[in-house]
């Protein structure tokens, strides 16, 4: 069954062209992920399919009888509404039935035994019919799992980072046919990443994502719908699929072009012999020519060989860290971590949001200073720090113009060199977009542009706080090249676990509370020492269970009660009459009518904690009655 249908959409703005003529389709029940490269249209795309932009020829449309839910890469929320006002401002039933009874409930509260009491108990009645008490199950285990733990904070107070989680949570807790997720791993740490690609592809929901996280896209998706050079490609496979058809249809381009060109030649000379009287067939050939000359000029987008560049010299001491301690408002983060780091080591650093991670690359950097311990810094260090808020810049700046200003040329490793226009090629600036102004660039390509100026440098020791995101997956195969080939000390942090695996030698794990531990190998052999441990651990409770099991059946094994088991029954069978007593008399009062809300929170909670008593004293008395 076809939920969404694409028909020759085309969209440029002013000279650039962003897709021409593009048709596609997405069936119920199918996962795709959007590919491009930063700035060839993937979010302009998206707001087309979902009505915020108008293409310039084409249409699209949904099936009429389908929800949509869309999550933008920056969503914008009524900043006075509170995220729990948010979550719950929807024409969703549940998430409007579920909003009218927190209303009443607070307005009860607020005049016990009033007009409000009869509403609250219709909305009971609702909240029951429509099972709206699994919804909010759902809308508390959404929050946890994303670590949105203050739904009374205002919007308009949340981070960047924290308004993508919150509208994340709105999106799934819409529970639409059809999502769309616009870089949905971004600001989310590696836990949420997992828990969530394990919620999207449990879930039988059709889905289009835009994501450069390419284990979250094979974990996630069955197919892969690939924009380039203003067309549309299909792939239906997962990544390493998606690379081997990609590679052999650049190969067949690359035949094209070359064959082309040969052909050009020839033409080109028959174009300078030609009279300038011309018959309709030799119109029809100079048309042809031209054709041609725009086909042998195509760049094909065969992958870019990686570049050594030639780094400041590393002395002996290259960095020390000794008995660093650091603590905010009484917070742990950081606490007696020593580390001597060696020459041409590749870092990676891993931890939920909040851990320390960007506070211990500051300290290291100097923009920070610890409680305790000391940073001890080798003379030939040079850094070059990628900070997550990315960089200011003047927007009225050319792009060529921000790179020179820092330096005209690049020196390689091999003695060579390569000109800033080089270099801005070499990490996918062409040459027209390096005379564009910075306010003309998307967002991926302004990080993209940040990035270069922290390599344009010539650090010895690279820091990168979080390079990975917005940027495109042919960006981060270049750059993982580059690394690759880095001749310097290199600290990551980054969710990008794909990245982690190509570029680091060992992890710093920072697991909060402080607590930072080195581990030698990769993302994923982290990982899988992780899922080892909590399987040891399962095995080493199901023995502990065993063992208590067999405790429990060789006391059961005795004929009759020592004399103070017996006074302990005795006792116990008085308890159960005089709870046994309590119980009916407070079901009596819950029964009557005429408590307030208050006293009928306040005697629920008494029957609950008798129930829990009882519950133990007679599975005691169970217990102990064997043996009479």
């Amino acid at each position: 069954m076809n939920y969404f249908q694409a028909n020759n959409l085309s969209k440029s703005y002013a000279e650039k062209l962003l897709f021409e003529k593009i048709s596609f389709g997405i069936d119920q029940g199918q996962k795709v992920a959007l590919i491009a490269r930063n700035g060839a249209g993937k979010t302009t795309l998206l707001n087309i399919m979902t009505g915020k932009d108008i293409a310039d020829d084409g249409d699209c449309n949904f099936r009429n009888d389908i929800d949509v839910a869309y999550l933008p890469q920056n969503p914008v929320f009524d900043p006075n509404l509170t995220v729990e006002e948010t979550l719950l401002h929807d024409d969703n039933q549940y998430a409007q039935t579920l909003r009218q009874y927190h209303e009443i409930l607070q307005k009860t509260q607020k005049q016990p035994g009033g007009k409000y009491l009869e509403k609250l108990q219709q909305i009971i009645t609702q909240m029951d019919a429509l099972d709206a008490w699994n919804y909010e199950t759902r809308f508390q285990q959404i929050l946890g799992e994303l670590k949105i733990t203050n739904i009374h904070q205002p919007a308009g107070e949340l981070s960047g980072g924290q308004s993508k989680r919150l509208a994340l949570a709105k999106v799934l807790l819409e529970e639409a046919d059809f999502i769309i997720l616009d870089e949905p791993t971004n600001h989310l740490d590696l836990d949420m990443i997992e828990w969530l690609e394990g919620y999207l592809s449990k879930s039988k929901l059709t889905l289009l994502v835009v994501t450069h996280d390419r284990y979250f896209l094979d974990a996630v998706c069955n197919e892969i719908l690939e924009l380039e050079m203003g067309e549309m490609f299909r792939y239906k496979g997962n990544y390493a699929y998606f690379l081997e058809k990609k590679q052999e249809r650049q190969n067949a381009r690359q035949l094209e072009t070359e064959k082309a060109r040969n052909i050009l030649r020839k033409e080109a000379e028959w174009m300078r012999r030609q009279p300038k009287a011309r018959t309709t067939k030799s119109k029809a050939r100079i048309e042809s020519f031209h054709k041609l000359k725009e086909t042998a000029q195509s760049q094909n987008e065969t992958n870019v060989k990686p570049i050594s560049v030639k780094a400041a010299r590393l002395g002996k001491k290259i960095l020390e860290v000794t008995d660093l301690q650091k603590s905010f408002d009484g917070q742990i983060i950081i606490q007696d971590f020593s580390y001597v780091f060696k020459r041409y080591e590749k870092v990676g650093i891993v931890g939920q949001n909040g851990t320390g991670k960007s506070t211990f690359l500051n300290i290291i950097t100097g923009k920070l200073i610890p409680d305790e311990g000391k940073v001890t810094k080798g003379e030939t260090i040079n850094f070059g720090y990628y900070r997550q808020e990315g960089m200011k810049v003047d927007d009225n700046k050319k792009v060529m113009d921000v790179i020179t200003d820092i330096a005209e040329s690049i020196q390689l490793g091999n003695g060579k060199e390569l000109s800033a226009s080089q270099f801005l090629l070499h990490f996918n600036f062409s040459f027209q977009s390096q005379n564009d102004f910075v306010n003309k660039l998307s967002g991926g390509e302004k990080r993209r542009l940040y990035l270069m100026t922290v390599l344009m440098s010539n650090p010895n020791f690279l820091i990168l706080d979080e390079p990975t995101n917005d940027l495109d997956i042919h960006t981060l195969n270049i750059l993982e090249d580059f690394l690759g080939e880095f001749p310097g000390c290199l600290i990551v942090v980054s969710h990008d676990r794909y990245f982690l695996d190509k570029v680091v030698d060992h992890v710093f794990v920072f697991r909060g509370g402080g607590d930072i531990k080195d581990f030698p190998g990769n993302y994923t052999a982290y990982q899988q020492k992780k899922l080892q441990e909590k399987a040891e651990q399962k095995k080493e409770n199901r023995e502990k269970e065993k063992e208590e099991s067999v405790e429990i059946v060789k006391e059961k094994t005795k004929t009759k009660l020592t004399f103070k088991e017996q006074k302990e029954l005795e006792s116990i069978e008085k308890e159960i009459a005089l709870l046994e007593k309590d119980k009916r008399l407070i079901l009596d009062n819950l029964n009557s009518g005429n408590l307030t809300p208050a006293e009928l929170k306040e005697e629920s909670e008494k029957f609950a904690a008798i129930e829990k008593l009882l519950e133990e004293k007679e599975e005691r008395w169970m217990e102990l009655s064997e043996f009479i």
